[in-house]
């Protein structure tokens, strides 16, 4: 059942204090980690709501879906543009429709994707008309999970070690900023510390490469049930949905055309 705008602001107080409490443990600024919130299966309804709350950022995991809620420009109340994340994988046929519509891809996980989104970002219109610029992090399945996508824990520096050795002119229209992964599903925030870590470490290594990797300093790990353990290892983004939106309703999946 969907929260009310009331429910909501009870929820957000507790998940804050849920944020700032693990920020002052990990010695860390509450504006070091934002918040991502979950909207995927939402109405455009509570994403109202929560924008209402002072929501910026939203994740969506299908593209259908956000182009459905975020096409249209939307305002949060500080003034800035809401920032669109697509957050789920993203099917080589739909990562055109995903560089329209996001402001950050979490999910990128092949070289080709990568090439793909290059040459897409480069044909749309962008701020100075010279195409679009699009953040994009690499995921990781860093709890190493059949059911998980990403790139193998195994494979992941020579991957990114390949990006470096292309440079930043064979991509300029895409910003290189950081990784993702999913914490494993155990029921135990405390066993996807290592995980984590092992992101975090990845990501540094490379952050101190400069050059294509100059803006490599985002995490986004972290959901409701291990965010603590993520922003004590370094997150800056966590994704939390139904902590802050109440329970999705399956039953009404958005239509998602191939």
């Amino acid at each position: 059942m969907e929260f009310t705008l009331e429910e909501m602001r009870s929820h957000l107080a507790a998940l804050e204090a849920r944020i700032s409490d693990a920020c002052k443990i990990a010695g860390r600024s509450r504006e070091s980690v934002k918040l991502v919130w979950v909207s995927k299966f939402h109405p455009a309804e509570a994403v109202e709501n929560a924008i209402a709350l002072g929501a910026t950022d939203f994740g969506e995991n299908r593209v259908q879906e956000a182009e459905l809620k975020f096409s249209t420009p939307r305002k949060a109340i500080d003034g800035s543009r809401v920032r669109c994340h697509v957050i789920g994988p993203v099917q080589s046929n739909k990562l055109k429709k995903a560089a329209i519509v996001a402001d950050c891809i979490h999910s990128i996980a092949s070289i080709e994707a990568v090439e793909k989104l290059e040459k897409v970002c480069a044909a749309l219109p962008g701020e100075n008309g010279a195409g679009k610029i699009l953040d994009i992090l690499f995921q990781i399945n860093a709890g190493e999970e059949e059911t998980k996508s990403g790139l193998d824990v195994h494979e992941a520096e020579a991957f990114l070690e390949s990006l470096a050795a292309r440079g930043q002119s064979a991509f300029p229209h895409l910003r290189f900023r950081g990784l993702m992964t999913i914490g494993k599903n155990t029921g135990v925030a405390e066993d996807s510390r290592e995980c984590f870590a092992f992101l975090r470490n990845l990501q540094q290594k490379f952050l101190s490469k400069g050059a294509v990797f100059a803006n490599f300093d985002q995490l986004s790990m972290g959901m409701t049930g291990d965010l603590e353990v993520a922003i004590e290892e370094g997150s800056t983004m966590i994704r939390v949905g139904t902590a802050l939106f109440g329970e999705r309703d399956y039953s009404k999946p958005v239509n998602d055309p191939a």
